[in-house]
């Protein structure tokens, strides 16, 4: 994960979590989540301050956060005390398990990786995956360049065949591009069923 970026989500991390909980609901995402998620161990990388954790709970996942910030772990869990939140960081994703989870969510995280960084993820996020598991993952696009915004959070700008080579093996359900209803962002959103 880029330092830096970490290093601002420690910083404000409390700023981060009431904007994000601000937001309207992501019911865009949901709707997936609701449509292709199967019951069962479910992880959310990359959970920041619970809120895509605490709705999958709701609706009767066994699920856990994962966050590689501290900061946003701590909002989380002052928020969510029921739910269980980990560290564990993109790439290498050390200390989760590997082939237990039914589901796997990645919400706007990758983007926040280094170009060279991307595959490995994507590598990592389906290694957690039971055969026939699900990955619903997403990222920010923009027509930019790779950059910084004011706060300091890298966001790459990296060719989607990153992702895509990874999944060739496995079933494509869904690769659109839309507004996220969430954050009024530009996003690609892919879902895939683990084939072995």
């Amino acid at each position: 994960m880029d330092a830096m970026t970490l290093a601002t989500y420690d910083r404000e991390a409390l700023t981060f979590a009431e904007d994000w909980l601000a937001q309207p609901a992501p019911t865009d995402l949901y709707a997936l989540l609701d449509r292709y998620f199967v019951k069962g161990k479910t992880a959310d990388i990359g959970c920041g301050a619970g809120r895509d954790t605490a709705w999958l709970a709701s609706r009767g996942f066994d699920v856990i956060g994962f966050d590689g910030s501290e900061g946003l772990l701590k909002e989380a869990s002052r928020r969510y005390p029921a739910l269980v939140f980990k560290t564990s960081l993109l790439p290498e994703l050390a200390g989760v398990e590997r082939q237990i989870f039914q589901n796997v969510l990645c919400e706007t995280v990758i983007m926040h990786l280094p170009d060279a960084e991307i595959r490995e993820a994507v590598i990592q996020l389906l290694s957690l995956l039971v055969p026939g598991g699900v990955l619903a993952l997403s990222w920010r696009i923009s027509d930019e360049k790779t950059q910084r915004d004011d706060h300091g959070r890298l966001y790459s700008m990296f060719s989607t065949s990153n992702v895509l080579d990874e999944l060739q093996e496995h079933e494509l359900l869904v690769d659109s591009e839309s507004i996220n209803l969430s954050s009024q962002k530009k996003v690609r959103r892919i879902v895939v069923k683990k084939r072995r």
